[in-house]
């Protein structure tokens, strides 16, 4: 029987006593001395002495003072973008090492009246989980990484601190002929990764993270600690898709492994305008979809030279002589050849879509990059419902090139991804698109004007694909954050209407539902960021 794990009742008793006493104090919380005083005195309480944790909550806080601080704020921010001298700093950062520490975190933040961003890998395209502008707790999570693999149930329970890498070595590890449906990016936290969908190249066989959550537990705004039936269906619901951080923080998932051979095959073919590349990605728009859901063809388009590449960057669920013979049947115009293919474990395939070295090692998935970011970075989505001309693709590779540095990845649907229902999970969408565009571009150089000029680029190609992508609304993966979209203000002064111009891009027509969870789960708008789920009352 499942139960949820709340604060032992006299000490929470204690703690809500002596929180009492803060709030009634003459002192005003706009004063953050008074506010750091209270929130210090909450973490020191005896409420939070755990046994079981290998360090008290005060010994997972790095404040200003602290001269481990800053590089601790760094270890995960992945874009420069959100790491300049200007940047809002937190006012105390909790690395939790223990369930408890996170419960510490939300009640103390709480109680004193700052926010809280809550980071598990650091891939927030618009820094939301890191950066504030009013006075907020960073809680991190990324100590949180146990992985335990239960292969005779087909199960892993994964913490939010890991990443997608080390899911995926510790599976291996226990099976050739298992695998985790999510994205290709070893460094993933999988705590925001799963709860905004999971996109990745098994979804036309498995579909997403999220059609594969079978568990998780959460810490909910009071601070109990809530499993799957403790929560309820509709919370349950609501984080996976919906964005966890909007209801509370993910301690961990329970995710259904799928099955793999023990053999896939790779490709990764470029072709350029010059070798016919608008024939040939005209035809992929028509048959990607409707491949075998075995095999999943992304498109990456890069400028070089002057002109438009693009690399077909397969997967195929088995081996390269059966692969070959339904590309001759179903794709020939790529010209696929065997010496384009090859054989590896899938969990070495999740390294080769890194684009590493062919035949880097496995344990390349568990290198942790901890350095500040050295590169600026924009992102945004889109998703297509129809086929795009070859007099539309000509006018969109003159733009591309004009862009120079903009890259776009196209990920293709069918299979699964067209049976699962729009409102089986917050995340839409479903039936009726082709594939989803990514747009992104990365820079180094320094520089207000630099990073201004770029932004634009961004923006104007987005705006140049208007009309072939969908409308009414233009819809958005949540993952693919992307400010540009809309955009509440920090400080939760936001209401459902505006709320709605972002909502219904990521959500559609679930967005109402994930706002009555929220309205039900967190009245009063604790978790809140910039592109957050508020309360209806807001």
């Amino acid at each position: 029987m499942a139960t949820s794990s709340s604060l032992p009742f006299l000490l929470l008793s204690t703690l809500l006593a002596a929180i009492v006493v803060l709030l009634q104090s003459p002192v005003s919380h706009a004063d953050l001395d008074h506010q750091k005083t209270y929130f210090y005195a909450c973490l020191s309480n005896k409420v939070w002495t755990n046994p079981s944790a290998p360090v008290s909550v005060i010994g997972a806080l790095y404040t200003s003072t602290n001269s481990s601080f800053s590089d601790i704020l760094n270890l995960h921010i992945h874009n420069k973008r959100f790491n300049r001298p200007n940047t809002p700093k937190p006012i105390a950062i909790i690395t939790a090492f223990h369930e408890s520490h996170v419960q510490a975190a939300v009640v103390c933040s709480k109680a004193s009246n700052f926010q809280l961003r809550i980071r598990s890998g650091g891939h927030d395209y618009e820094g939301f989980s890191f950066v504030s502008d009013i006075p907020f707790v960073l809680l991190d999570m990324y100590n949180l990484k146990s992985i335990s693999v239960n292969i005779q149930n087909g199960t892993a329970l994964v913490e939010a601190g890991a990443t997608l890498g080390q899911l995926y070595y510790k599976v291996a590890k226990n099976s050739h002929v298992h695998a985790v449906a999510a994205g290709v990016c070893p460094s993933l936290g999988t705590g925001g990764h799963f709860s905004g969908g999971g996109y990745g190249n098994l979804m036309r066989k498995y579909g997403l993270s999220v059609d594969n959550i079978i568990d998780a537990k959460i810490v909910n705004v009071n601070g109990d600690i809530l499993d799957r039936e403790s929560m309820g269906e509709d919370l349950f619901w609501a984080i996976r898709g919906g964005g966890g951080a909007s209801f509370g923080v993910i301690l961990s998932w329970t995710i259904k492994l799928v099955a793999v051979p023990p053999l896939v095959t790779v490709f990764k073919v470029n072709r350029t305008l010059e070798q016919g590349v608008t024939d040939i990605v005209y035809k992929w728009q028509r048959v990607a979809p409707k491949l075998h859901r075995d095999l999943f063809i992304r498109l990456q388009h890069e400028v070089r030279h002057k002109t438009v590449q693009v690399s077909f960057i397969g997967e195929f669920l088995g081996r390269t002589h059966r692969l070959l013979s339904l590309m001759k049947e179903s794709f020939p115009e790529l010209g696929l050849r065997k010496s384009d293919c090859l054989e590896l474990p899938w969990v070495n395939s999740t390294v080769f879509y890194t684009e590493g070295p062919i035949g880097y090692p496995a344990e390349a998935l568990l290198f942790e990059a901890k350095y500040p970011a050295q590169i600026y970075f924009k992102s945004k989505s889109d998703f297509v419902k129809n086929i795009i001309s070859k007099e539309g693709l000509q006018s969109i590779w003159k733009k591309f090139i004009e862009s120079e540095i903009i890259v776009m990845q196209w990920n293709p649907y069918g299979g699964r991804m067209w049976e699962i229902s729009a409102s089986a999970t917050p995340f839409p969408h479903r039936a009726g698109n082709l594939f989803l565009i990514q747009y992104y571009m990365i820079w180094l150089q320094d520089g207000e004007d630099i990073t201004n000029r770029n932004l634009n680029v961004s923006r104007s190609m987005y705006e140049f694909m208007t009309p072939f992508v969908s409308k009414f609304p233009r819809e958005a993966f949540h993952n693919y954050r992307d400010r540009d979209i809309g955009a509440n203000p920090s400080n939760g002064t936001t209401n459902v209407d505006r709320a709605r111009i972002y909502g219904a891009k990521f959500f559609r027509e679930n967005f109402d539902r994930l706002v009555k969870v929220k309205t039900r789960v967190d009245p009063d708008n604790f978790f809140r960021y910039e592109q957050s789920i508020p309360p209806q009352k807001y």
